[in-house]
């Protein structure tokens, strides 16, 4: 498989305005091989149902219709061989919109013939962070980390820096340095 990385924005912030975290994710994939093609799903804006528990009743899941937001979401997830939650912390826990998408992968991994859990096992997950203060940010990373590990995906970590104002983490000196290595395999 060829290098895939996918960027899924979980900023609330409005269409357009590119926030500490994001800002982050873009230096890090700026250090990326050529080669490597990029995907950026900016989740809040591509509206995403909510994840409804069929588990207990129903068991299964319909593949989601083509052209929907949530098979767009899931088409981009297989077809990455890295995945990078680009993620601000509010209220000391992940953004809504990427705990969203991460709710929908109990239903795609019950989507009959599709092997989801599988090939996510193949993947890589990382996690780029912006938060006032690393030990608020700590919960957070760990879920991640625990998502990888439920999925048997290859857990590459997280790059945190101080967020604040817009702009603030361009002088989170350390930060910025590590994003330049931080998402290469």
């Amino acid at each position: 498989m060829s290098a895939h990385t996918l960027f899924l924005v979980g900023s609330a912030r409005e269409p357009g305005h590119v926030g500490n975290t994001e800002w982050l994710a873009q230096q890090a994939a700026a250090a990326l091989p050529a080669n490597t093609k990029q995907t950026w799903l900016h989740l809040a804006q591509m509206n995403l149902p909510p994840f409804v528990d069929l588990r207990h009743t129903v068991g299964s899941y319909p593949m989601p219709d083509a052209g929907t937001a949530l098979r767009d979401a899931l088409d981009a997830t297989m077809a990455a061989s890295q995945i990078v939650l680009v993620s601000p912390v509010y209220w000391f826990a992940p953004p809504t919109a990427i705990k969203n998408y991460l709710d929908h992968w109990s239903g795609w991994m019950r989507v009959p013939g599709l092997g989801f859990k599988e090939a996510m096992a193949a993947k890589t997950l990382a996690a780029i962070i912006t938060n006032g203060g690393f030990e608020k940010a700590e919960p957070t990373i760990r879920s991640y980390e625990m998502c990888a590990q439920f999925m048997a995906m290859r857990w590459q970590g997280a790059l945190w820096g101080k967020g604040g104002a817009p702009g603030a983490v361009a002088s989170d000196e350390a930060a910025v340095a590590a994003a330049k290595t931080f998402l290469l395999v």
